[in-house]
């Protein structure tokens, strides 16, 4: 989607889980790509960062974590699907 052709409220969300693969790094991601269907909201996608530098950059001593923005939102537990979501919408400019 072009810029041009955005709405007011549609925003480009940048997310990325980091870990290394853990279990609950598989759940955050599992539940992750629920929540994204769930949303609507297109174009929506994900990045896996598992390089150790790379998360702790982003302050995150313990996985997984979530960073949604450049923000980290979670680290360390897998969030519920509903605080998962409303922080994607939030992002992305729309009401929980």
């Amino acid at each position: 989607m072009d810029m041009a052709d955005r709405k007011e409220g549609d925003m480009a969300v940048d997310i990325k889980v980091l870990g290394s693969g853990c279990p609950k790094c598989r759940q955050l991601t599992s539940l992750l790509d629920r929540v994204i269907k769930e949303t609507g909201e297109p174009g929506l996608k994900y990045e896996k960062v598992d390089d150790v530098n790379a998360i702790i950059s982003y302050g995150a001593l313990a996985t997984p974590g979530l960073v949604i923005n450049g923000r980290l939102k979670s680290a360390g537990k897998v969030p519920s699907a509903e605080q998962i979501k409303a922080w994607i919408l939030e992002a992305a400019g729309r009401k929980p």
